[in-house]
C-alpha cells in the first residue's frame, strides 16, 4: 500500500485538529532532535543565542524596510527541519502594495521557487483586499495582519523572500518565523508549492486553477477571486463545477463538483462566512466580486502521477432575463435548463434549439459565460521545484483593484 505523505499529520498537528484526542496528544509529545528556533528582525535566522543583540538587548530592531523594487529575505536556512508559523504585517495594506509584494520560498537550494504568489493572496485573500477572518490555515484576527500556520518541510535548506515590485518603498514590515530544526527528516515528506494567476479564459474554456503538475503530491487547496461581468447584470456566475484530474485524466477528471458554491461549502449563491476549512470572504454584489476558499484537510486529494484543477465560467438565470442579456450583446452560450427537476441537457442534442426559439425549454438557463478570475493554488509536492510560470507582471496583478 503507498504511503501517505509525511505532512497530513503535519497539518493536524499544527493545529486544526487539536480538539480531536490525536491532535491533543500532538501537542505535549516531546519529540527527540528537535529545537524550536524563530527568525525575526531580531534574530535573522533565528540563531541560538543570537536574539535581541541590537540596542544592548532593549528594543531596536523591531521591523524591516523594503526599497522600491528591492527585497527582504526573511529566512534563509541550511539544514533540515519545518516552517511552523509566519506572522507578519506591514504598515501600507492597499491593495496595491498588497498586490506588489510578492512572497516567494525556495527549498533545498534551488534557484526556482516552489512558493510565488501576492502577499494578500498568498495568506488566503484576493483583490489585495484585507478582512477579518480566522481559518484552519490562515488568520486576519484584526484585519491588519497576517498568520499563516501551513507546516513547510524541507531537507536541505529553506529560504524565504519579500520582493516590492513597486514603484514605493514600503517603511515597515514586521515579521516573524517559527520553524523547527530536525536531526533527520522523514522519507516521505512532501515541498509546499504555491501558484498564482489571474485570467479571462475564451467563453465556453474553464479557469484553470492550478495547470497540470507532474509528480507526487497532494493538493491542499485554493482560494479564488472573480470580478464579475458586468454585462451579464446581476445573475449567478458560480454554476461553473470544479474538475481535478488526477493521475492521468484528459478529457474527464476524477473529482467533478456540482457548482462553485457548492465546492466553498453553501448554496444557492454566496454571501460572505466563514468557516475553518471553507469560506467566502468578500460577497459585494454591488461590485460584483467574490472571493471563497477551500483547504483539503479533512477531505485530502492525493495524486501519484499528475494533477489539473480547473473550473468552469458558467452562470445562470431564469430564461427571460437570459434572452434580455443576450439581445443587448452579452457573450453568453446557453448549455443546459432546469425544468422543475430535470435537466435538459443542450449540448448532447444533435440540434439544440436556438435561445429565441419558441420551442427553448423555459426554466432556469445556465450558460457559458466570460469572467476576471484569479485563484491561488497550494498543493504539497515530492519535489522542491515544479515548473510552473511564474506570477503574472505587475501591472496585471493590480489591474482594476
Amino acid at each position: 500500500m503507498t504511503r501517505s505523505f509525511r505532512f497530513l499529520p503535519l497539518l493536524l498537528a499544527c493545529g486544526s485538529l487539536v480538539a480531536s484526542t490525536a491532535g491533543a496528544q500532538a501537542l505535549y509529545h516531546l519529540p527527540e532532535g528537535v529545537r524550536s528556533r524563530m527568525a525575526s528582525p531580531e534574530n535573522p535566522n533565528g540563531a541560538k543565542g543570537q536574539g535581541a543583540r541590537a540596542n544592548q538587548g532593549a528594543k531596536g530592531h523591531a521591523f524591516e524596510s523594503i526599497e522600491a523594487h528591492g527585497l527582504l529575505e526573511l529566512l534563509d536556512l541550511d539544514g533540515t527541519g519545518v516552517i511552523r508559523r509566519i506572522k507578519l504585517t506591514v504598515d501600507d495594506r492597499s491593495p496595491g502594495m498588497l498586490r506588489s509584494l510578492r512572497i516567494a520560498m525556495y527549498w533545498d537550494g534551488a534557484e526556482e521557487p516552489a512558493v510565488s504568489a501576492p502577499l494578500g493572496d498568498f495568506f488566503g485573500l484576493a483583490f489585495g483586499a484585507t478582512a477579518v477572518y480566522d481559518t484552519a490555515l490562515f488568520t486576519n484576527a484584526e484585519g491588519r495582519s497576517f498568520i499563516s500556520i501551513v507546516p513547510m518541510p524541507y531537507r536541505t535548506g529553506a529560504r524565504i523572500v519579500i520582493y516590492n515590485d513597486s514603484d514605493t518603498p514600503l517603511e515597515h514590515i514586521y515579521y516573524n518565523v517559527s520553524f523547527e530544526e530536525w536531526d533527520h527528516a522523514p522519507e516521505d515528506i512532501g515541498y509546499l508549492h504555491v501558484y498564482w494567476h489571474r485570467a479571462t479564459p475564451p467563453l465556453g474554456s474553464d479557469f484553470v486553477i492550478l495547470p497540470r503538475v507532474h509528480g507526487r503530491g497532494m493538493y491542499l487547496g485554493t482560494n479564488i477571486g472573480v470580478n464579475a461581468n458586468p454585462a451579464y447584470g446581476d445573475l449567478w456566475w458560480g454554476e461553473g463545477e470544479v474538475k481535478m484530474y488526477l493521475d492521468g485524466d484528459r478529457r474527464y477528471p476524477s473529482i467533478a463538483g456540482t457548482g462553485v458554491e457548492d465546492y466553498f461549502g453553501t448554496a444557492w449563491g454566496a454571501g460572505r462566512f466563514i468557516d475553518r476549512y471553507s469560506g467566502c470572504l468578500i460577497a459585494d454584489k454591488q461590485r460584483r466580486r467574490w472571493a471563497c476558499y477551500r483547504y483539503h484537510v479533512p477531505d485530502p486529494v492525493y495524486f501519484h502521477k499528475d494533477i489539473e484543477v480547473t473550473v468552469q465560467q458558467i452562470g445562470g438565470g431564469p430564461l427571460a432575463e437570459v434572452r434580455k442579456l443576450a439581445a443587448a450583446g452579452a457573450p453568453l452560450d446557453p448549455i443546459s435548463v432546469d425544468m422543475s427537476g430535470r435537466m435538459v441537457n443542450l449540448k448532447d442534442m444533435r440540434h439544440p434549439p436556438r435561445l429565441t426559439d419558441k420551442d427553448f425549454p423555459h426554466g432556469w438557463t445556465n450558460f457559458f459565460r466570460r469572467d476576471d478570475w484569479c485563484a491561488t493554488a497550494w498543493f504539497y509536492l515530492d519535489r522542491p521545484t515544479d515548473a510552473l510560470p511564474r506570477p503574472a507582471a505587475l501591472a496585471e496583478r493590480i489591474r482594476e483593484l
